[in-house]
């Protein structure tokens, strides 16, 4: 939080006059904001500025899922307001639960972060997660083989958690791609075995992760 005001939202908007428009009935509501223009430059500006909130414009992005992911895992726990225009449900699903659709009012936009700041100060982080000598923290994204701190990649994390969170069930990788990279993110099912692989390798023999031949994977708790 900064200063006065409630909050600072960045706004990740490429019109400049929509992007004025946005600000103008944001600062009225008291919060502070900067803008930035270019979308390819939206992780980069989410971490310098470290904001409360990002309203971030999607509608003209070939690979939204994809961005929506990358400023999320910036600026985690601060929520991002996806805006967008027309999509495929499923893609819809997987940018979060606080999204507007063109063409919006600045009022809704506004309503749109005050709820995203309300639903999200509450909000408690998971515990930490074990299977075996493997444990997982959610909230600083720590993973740990024994007393051995473990570097993982976002979608490394990502798709371990999601299988130490749902022990003895098994997966598909189709299952696992929407789980970890989000529906529409255009990855394959080769992606699921080359990050189950390197995952593996890393967690060395107290891997939980066992594969289903002819099915997926699955974690043994």
């Amino acid at each position: 939080m900064s200063g006065d005001g409630v909050g600072v939202v960045l706004v990740i908007e490429h019109d400049p006059a929509v992007a004025e428009l946005e600000r103008r009935y944001l600062a009225r509501e008291g919060f502070d904001v900067e803008i930035e223009a270019d979308p390819a430059r939206a992780p980069a500006a989410a971490r310098r500025r470290r904001p409360d909130a990002v309203v971030l414009d999607l509608s003209t992005t070939a690979l939204p899922v994809d961005l929506y992911r990358r400023v999320a895992d910036v600026v985690r726990p601060a929520p991002v307001v996806a805006v967008t225009g027309p999509l495929d449900p499923m893609i819809g699903r997987a940018l979060g639960d606080h999204r507007v659709e063109r063409p919006f009012g600045p009022r809704v936009l506004v309503a749109a972060v005050a709820e995203a700041l309300r639903a999200g100060a509450p909000a408690e982080a998971p515990g930490p997660l074990r299977a075996g000598r493997v444990a997982l923290e959610p909230r600083d994204r720590a993973a740990l083989v024994g007393d051995r701190r473990v570097a993982l990649t976002v979608t490394e994390f990502d798709l371990l958690e999601f299988l130490m969170a749902n022990p003895g069930r098994v997966f598909t990788r189709e299952q696992l791609l929407d789980a970890a990279w989000g529906p529409g993110a255009g990855a394959g099912s080769r992606t699921v075995d080359v990050h189950v692989a390197q995952l593996r390798a890393k967690l060395g023999e107290g891997s939980p992760i066992r594969t289903v031949r002819g099915v997926g994977y699955v974690l043994d708790a």
